[in-house]
């Protein structure tokens, strides 16, 4: 049973995160009226702006949390970002408080890199890159040239959206990599992972879903694939369905099933691949709506937020596929604040096109500010009219 918003008897869910992807799982669950609480680090967050209410706390101090969490009492909290007090939300978890999403143990695995890869390649001997963890500069070094080898990547272990990442080509290369990855992770873990390039032919967002069916049981559902291209770890564009072999399909479904399993509870899940031929290796998790699945907005009845919202919630899902399309970035371009955005008739006068636009109150040159979404014919088609219409917003300063 669901209650009604801002009543007593309310069904409430409490984001820990309101960027984007949070404001579209918000208006999802607004849907079939559950109350949304939306909870970032700095006011006026995309989701608060169409939240029930709102709160602006430091979402890693663990006292902040649990007293946010005891003022609001919601039934579910949904992490959206990595920099949370985990340890926290074991508590609250542990004493029955609510629902984490998924649960407490898989926020805290997919949180960070060493524990999902740790769980992924050793526990579940699931394919990886080879890779390494180092807590100092020396330590990178040496895992580098004991077999990791050039080109590698160095990430910090706690991070999102490509932050803090760099390709290294050469050892003159290892420590300003060394350098950005200690400086922009969202938490300083004391640790970085360098993981060897894998020569694959594209890499691809496999959406999966467990949900209940009738009889109460958790079933695994899988979107089909998104293709997406990346430029300095973030996605700049991404296309769904994309094309590969069915043994590759099939190997990246036994992937995602396998660690999604692993971590369990209900919701969606972005399990994140590479593929060569029929050969997939696995990247990352994260256990709620993927970027690069922004273009279920047009390819899906169901979007990925409808899906988490569902599943979350113990209704019936539906992945299936109704449209080819494409989504492109929309970057800021500038660094403001309160800026304006123009040329939107002419991006919407693209055929089968589309606009998001997230109303971040500060844009960052490379900060993602909103979407094109369009449909086409193929991919190519697609994707084309997509770049064109997030090429034709421009902002501007006020």
């Amino acid at each position: 049973m669901i209650g009604t918003p801002l009543t007593p008897n309310a069904t409430r869910a409490l984001l820990l995160g309101s960027g984007e992807l949070g404001k579209e799982l918000t208006i999802a669950l607004q849907r079939y009226g559950v109350e949304v609480i939306a909870v970032d680090r700095y006011a006026n967050a995309p989701a608060q702006q169409v939240a029930h209410r709102s709160h602006v706390i430091d979402m890693t101090d663990a006292v902040a949390v649990k007293q946010l969490i005891a003022l609001e009492r919601p039934h579910f909290i949904i992490p959206e970002i990595e920099a949370i007090a985990t340890a926290a939300l074991a508590e609250i978890e542990a004493e029955g408080l609510c629902t984490i999403v998924p649960n407490a143990r898989a926020i805290q695995l997919t949180m960070n890199r060493e524990g999902i890869r740790a769980l992924a390649a050793e526990e579940l001997g699931i394919a990886t890159s080879a890779y390494a963890f180092a807590e100092s500069f020396e330590e990178l070094q040496a895992a580098v040239d004991g077999g990791i080898g050039y080109p590698c990547f160095i990430k910090p272990t706690m991070s999102s959206s490509g932050k803090g990442q760099s390709m290294v080509k050469s050892a003159e290369q290892l420590r300003p990599a060394w350098d950005t990855a200690k400086a922009s992770g969202r938490v300083d873990t004391g640790k970085v992972i360098v993981e060897a390039k894998i020569e694959f032919d594209f890499e691809i967002t496999l959406l999966t879903v467990r949900a209940l069916n009738a009889q109460g049981e958790i079933e695994t559902h899988f979107c089909e694939p998104i293709g997406h291209r990346q430029e300095q770890g973030d996605y700049r564009e991404s296309w769904q369905p994309q094309a590969m072999t069915a043994a590759a399909l099939a190997n990246a479904q036994a992937i995602a099933l396998k660690i999604c399993a692993a971590l369990g509870g209900l919701g969606l899940f972005g399990v994140e691949l590479f593929v060569q031929g029929d050969t997939v290796w696995f990247s990352e998790v994260s256990p709620r709506p993927h970027d690069t699945g922004m273009v279920t907005m047009v390819t899906q009845r169901q979007t990925e937020f409808d899906l988490h919202a569902r599943a979350i919630l113990g209704l019936p899902v539906n992945p299936a596929l109704q449209n080819i399309g494409a989504s492109a970035v929309i970057l800021g371009g500038v660094d403001a604040e309160g800026v304006v955005y123009a040329g939107l008739a002419q991006a919407l006068a693209v055929p089968d096109s589309d606009i998001r636009l997230f109303g971040k109150p500060v844009a960052y040159s490379h900060r993602r500010m909103g979407v094109a979404l369009a449909t086409g014919t193929s991919i190519e088609a697609a994707r084309s009219k997509a770049v064109q219409a997030a090429q034709l917003i421009v902002i501007k300063t006020a």
